[in-house]
């Protein structure tokens, strides 16, 4: 029995040293590791009196917008977005969201988006509720809150929850920074243009998945890691902000690729819960087969018993 019981305690004893010795590994592994929100030793002093009095005199962007739909609204047809032409209605004198009648993909990017068209899945990740990534994910026919404060501009969307920061305050961009769904922004003022730049994206996120290249209704682009991407926030009237994005990736594609976007305040609006997961009804399996499941949800008052 003693004898037992040394044997058990010795391998207890055997193990505890092991399990500290891994722990040990895996801190030391983490220490040398820096994380993309210290990507520089940036120190942002308490906001004053003063810069909340600055604030004031920025261009006023609080509050919810989002980009008109609908026959009345501002709308481009596929047609007239592979033409490259903006459409106006009576309802405002800007020019609708526009995009450049094609992707300038560079001719090794263009096959390998070919190769992935091969091999595609039948529905998209986002099926799954993996979230869209920059620069989609601003594209979203949900609205968005914008809030100004001291030293940088948050940016909530309706769609996944999104929440960004663009610091306005002086910090560089990282030179190393954790890739993300939306990245890292730092941005600045160039008279009333916000501008800012974001890099640092998840190889799980799309550069574009829209217009068509290939003659595909629609069409998943990867980017490399070598993207950038640069946004100008203006208002045209005090209800009406147009952002121009321009997407950079000397990797796969030839030149700079420019979209605009029209989005309108909408004064009285909050933005509501999104949760992706609750009653998901469209999956696709490991295999990239699309499903949906037909069996209706019980009933809460069932579900509880």
């Amino acid at each position: 029995m003693a004898e037992r019981l040394s044997k058990h305690f010795g391998r207890c004893v055997v193990v505890a040293l092991a399990e500290a010795t891994c722990c040990a590994c895996v801190l030391a592994l983490f220490a040398s590791v820096t994380p993309a929100q210290s990507w520089l030793d940036f120190k942002r002093p308490a906001p004053t009196a003063a810069d909340w009095d600055a604030i004031a005199k920025l261009p006023d962007f609080t509050g919810v917008w989002e980009e008109p739909l609908g026959s009345t609204h501002l709308v481009v047809s596929p047609e007239e977005a592979k033409q490259g032409h903006a459409k106006t209605t009576d309802r405002s004198k800007f020019p609708a969201s526009s995009v450049q009648p094609t992707l300038p993909l560079t001719p090794a990017w263009a096959a390998k988006v070919k190769q992935l068209e091969a091999h595609a899945a039948q529905d998209n990740v986002q099926s799954n509720c993996v979230p869209y990534g920059m620069p989609t994910i601003m594209t979203m026919p949900y609205p968005y809150e914008f809030l100004l404060t001291p030293g940088q501009v948050t940016i909530i969307g309706e769609e996944e929850r999104m929440i960004r920061h663009i610091y306005t305050d002086g910090r560089p961009l990282p030179k190393d920074p954790d890739p993300t769904f939306w990245g890292t922004s730092v941005g600045h003022w160039e008279g009333d243009t916000l501008v800012a730049e974001t890099v640092g994206f998840s190889p799980q996120t799309l550069m574009i998945s829209t217009p068509p290249v290939t003659g595909h209704d629609m069409v998943a682009v990867p980017h490399s890691n070598n993207m950038k991407i640069i946004e100008r926030f203006r208002l045209l009237d005090p209800d009406t902000m147009q952002v121009k994005t321009t997407i950079i990736d000397p990797v796969a594609l030839t030149r700079p690729y420019t979209t605009t976007r029209i989005m309108h305040r909408y004064r009285n609006w909050t933005i509501d819960e999104y949760i992706c997961q609750e009653n998901n009804r469209n999956s696709v399996t490991s295999s990239g087969k699309a499903e949906v499941d037909t069996i209706p949800p019980v009933p809460p008052e069932l579900s509880s018993k």
